[in-house]
């Protein structure tokens, strides 16, 4: 497999809505791109607030675009924030460092897209995304 299917999308987003029901989080959106960057899936739970696709493409899209997840560009935020700033112009999707992007592994371990999860705390949003990841028996890159 070269690439996560429409089906395997909608199984991610419904899985991280179902996890934040549990946890009772705030309204979440979810970005699932293929390994070019491109959007596959999106959806938002009732009363997310109006820029939460642009954050969720940006998570994503700078996991995709770094080959790292979103939490690891935070740090390197951290450390080199006018560089991690330079990026968002130049990448398609932008560069959101903070937790909830995640790149998503195929059967052969190279990466097959990612996902981008927006809405509540950081680590929540990272919980979602992993818990969404899982159900559709794939593996994240942390």
């Amino acid at each position: 497999m070269s690439t996560i299917t429409l089906e395997q999308a909608n199984m991610i987003i419904g899985a991280a809505f179902n996890k934040g029901r549990d946890l009772g989080l705030n309204p979440l959106s979810v970005a699932v791109l293929d390994a070019g960057g491109h959007l596959i899936a999106f959806q938002r739970q009732d009363m997310a607030s109006t820029l939460r696709p642009q954050i969720a493409c940006g998570k994503a899209g700078g996991a995709l675009a770094l080959g790292i997840s979103s939490r690891k560009i935070a740090d390197i935020a951290a450390e080199r924030p006018g560089f991690v700033a330079s990026l968002g112009p130049i990448s398609a999707n932008g560069i959101i460092p903070a937790a909830g992007g995640l790149i998503v592994l195929g059967a052969n371990g190279l990466p097959i897209g990612a996902v981008g999860i927006t809405g509540d705390t950081s680590d929540n949003d990272e919980a979602c995304a992993l818990a969404g990841i899982a159900a559709t028996g794939l593996e994240a890159r942390e």
